[in-house]
């Protein structure tokens, strides 16, 4: 993940050096010095990282940005509310449809958010539970950083390396269009791939790099359009991972039209 990250360049120097990058993985991340954002001044919050530099990850359809939002102290702080407060889905709310089966999903997940909304994929429905505290102070401070607010959280706990999330998209119909998808993430780092639809399979139409991450303990992605378009992504087994990862997908859903 070092090597991923790009350093701010010194003083009085703007030439933007392209990042040194492993096989395979995305060599066009650039620091988005040029991006204004909104200073985060929530209570708690770790000065240095009000000027944390977003980072660009760019490709062919492909348009996220990424910075570090909590610091340690305060990442391990939240990820121990995380594993206090979260309540998981149970029973039937933790199987999914694929190509007409049902499955179990290799993992915890829940949905918090706005009491009116309803959020469908792989066959289920799903009506968020009411937020909570800590998913506030999250929401809060991804408001500040970006500028965007949401109104619904997906919450995936992995509880080790075999834990996982095949390739999808997050291109649910209920999405606000355009808007963007606001992805953090607490605990043990894993492999964050995303992969060109037009690159998967056997029959693929063409070859594009898939783009391989680590994201941090206390990052955010921000999935900006049109990613979901364009990259499946996913988070693929490691059984070398013992330790627990939280990550959380902030959304803007639109409201059922009232009766």
């Amino acid at each position: 993940m070092d090597k991923f990250l790009v350093k701010r360049p010194s003083p009085g120097k703007n030439k933007q050096e392209p990042l040194e990058m492993k096989g395979g993985e995305l060599d066009c991340m650039r620091e988005a010095g040029e991006k204004k954002r909104p200073r985060s001044e929530m209570p708690g919050a770790d000065e240095s990282l009000a000027h944390s530099p977003w980072k660009q990850i760019r490709a062919e359809g492909l348009n996220c940005d990424y910075k570090i939002l909590f610091g340690k102290t305060e990442a391990d702080k939240i990820f121990q509310e995380l594993e206090k407060e979260v309540e998981y889905f149970e029973g039937d709310l933790t199987k999914v449809q694929v190509f007409g089966k049902w499955h179990n999903i290799p993992r915890k997940q829940v949905t918090y958010g706005d009491p009116e909304l309803i959020y469908t994929y792989s066959g289920v429905t799903f009506h968020p539970k009411l937020w909570i505290p800590v998913l506030n102070c999250i929401r809060e401070r991804i408001m500040l950083a970006t500028g965007h607010t949401f109104n619904f959280v997906l919450i995936n706990r992995y509880k080790d390396g075999c834990d996982h999330i095949g390739e999808h998209r997050d291109d649910e119909r209920e999405l606000v269009p355009r808007s963007p998808i606001a992805s953090v993430s607490f605990g043990a780092r894993r492999d964050f791939f995303f992969r060109h639809g037009a690159s998967r399979g056997k029959n693929a139409s063409c070859h594009i790099e898939p783009v391989k991450l680590q994201l941090a303990h206390g990052s955010l992605l921000m999935m900006n359009y049109p990613t979901n378009v364009y990259w499946y992504h996913s988070l693929p087994t490691r059984k070398k991972v013992l330790a627990p990862r939280i990550n959380l997908t902030f959304r803007k859903v639109m409201a059922l039209p009232k009766k």
